[in-house]
């Protein structure tokens, strides 16, 4: 069985850190891509960040860049994310997601939720 699971999210204030992790079982993660994305109330899903299959290189979407870090442990199966700097408009549920070709993403994970306020 295939499964992402996402952890590391909570409440935090403004300029306050969190890294979120995504545990990856059930395919071989060194296949895959892996990116995060995060959808805020009310709003659509937003592509974060992303990773290559063996981490040697990073995406960033431009209101992240110097804020967020994406870094992967394929001996542990674990995607990580820093994040520093948050600022309210970074509250949003955030997912993991892994894809093995140039399509869309092949699995999805239920998603951590970060909210930022004071």
């Amino acid at each position: 069985e295939v499964q992402l699971v996402e952890s590391g999210g909570g409440l935090v204030q403004p300029g306050g850190s969190l890294r979120l992790s995504c545990a990856v079982s059930g395919f071989t993660f060194d296949d895959y891509a892996m990116s995060w994305v995060r959808q805020a109330p009310g709003k659509g899903l937003e592509w974060v960040s992303g990773i290559s299959w063996n981490g040697d290189i990073t995406y960033y979407a431009e209101s992240m860049k110097g804020r967020f870090t994406i870094s992967r442990d394929n001996t542990k199966n674990t995607l990580h994310m820093q994040m520093n700097s948050l600022k309210s408009e970074d509250t949003a549920a955030y997912y993991c997601a892994a894809r093995k070709g140039a399509g869309g993403y092949d699995y999805w994970g239920r998603g951590t939720q970060v909210t930022v306020s004071s």
